[in-house]
């Protein structure tokens, strides 16, 4: 069976929405609403894949902690085929507070590495091997590197992070197939925010380069500069997992075959419908209801 797939660690978000401020050191305030959910990063990626039909597959690590049996939990919900790895620590995930405001979003986290060693990595290549498609994160480049050579198609998602730059990152980029930064992204690896000039820049990488617009939606080139502009229906809630949901919807394209711009559309609507909710999880379409998003909105690539 033709599967997607992805290792990266899971993130457990304690979600307190509703506040008007953040408290201040020794201060305590109420939110009007609380949720405990799964965050962002490609597993959630991975579970917005599955919830649109596309067999998915995740390898991360999970213990005897609560979180871990929180996140197992989540997992088989939706349907995700999970392979477990030990850390060796006693909370193997990410958990992080999110206190969320109207003018933004604060974070505090708790989250180690782990040792990637020979054994760890064969183990991450087992789950990963005879996908079509799998994402690439920054911690596992020989997995990569066989994968690649397996004939996988290869898609980066990086986070932002002030030390980001090409030379960091070009073994990344010299292996993926596609990469699908936001414009903050970009900006730190092309030092130019103009979306054409990064594109031209990263076309060194990619026959088909992409940059995320935030509200004013993708840019990319293919033998030519467009734009595909982001569904105005969509009104943001709370930007938390847009780009992991964003890249569900692009893999989706590509699995079905669609082409690149159809395949950014894809990547727009899912990732518009995600920012509707508190949540990188909680807000999210079916298979039949992006169909009809497609059909509705097709028109924006042929502008």
């Amino acid at each position: 069976m033709s599967f997607v797939a992805a290792f990266g660690k899971l993130n457990v978000d304690l979600l307190y929405a509703g506040m008007e401020r953040i408290p201040n050191e020794g201060e305590e305030l109420y939110s009007k609403d609380f949720k405990v959910c799964l965050g962002g990063g490609l597993p959630a990626t991975m579970i917005n894949c599955s919830r649109l039909g596309i067999p998915a597959k995740v390898g991360t690590f999970l213990g005897g902690d609560m979180f871990s049996d929180f996140a197992r939990r989540e997992l088989y919900k939706y349907n995700v085929s999970v392979d477990e790895y030990d850390s060796g620590k006693s909370f193997p995930l990410n958990v992080t507070s999110a206190i969320i405001t109207e003018r933004d979003r604060t974070f505090i986290s708790y989250g180690g590495t782990p040792k990637y060693d020979d054994s760890l990595l064969e183990k991450i290549y087992n789950t990963l091997k005879g996908a079509r498609i799998v994402g690439m994160n920054e911690e596992i480049l020989p997995v990569y590197k066989q994968l690649k050579r397996d004939g996988t198609i290869l898609i980066l998602d990086t986070g932002y992070s002030d030390g980001m730059s090409i030379e960091k990152y070009r073994e990344y980029l010299e292996i993926a197939d596609y990469y699908t930064p936001s414009i903050d992204e970009t900006e730190k690896m092309t030092g130019t925010r103009d979306p054409k000039k990064a594109l031209e820049i990263l076309r060194e990488f990619f026959e088909k380069p992409i940059v995320k617009l935030g509200k004013h939606g993708c840019a990319g080139y293919d033998g030519e500069y467009f734009t595909v502009s982001n569904i105005e229906e969509f009104s943001c809630v709370d930007a938390t997992g847009a780009g992991d949901a964003f890249l569900s919807g692009f893999i989706y394209g590509l699995y079905h075959g669609f082409d690149f711009r159809k395949c950014i559309l894809t990547g727009n609507i899912t990732g518009g419908k995600c920012v509707t909710g508190v949540g990188c999880l909680t807000e999210y379409l079916t298979e039949n209801e992006l169909k009809e998003y497609l059909q509705k909105y097709e028109y924006l690539i042929t502008k």
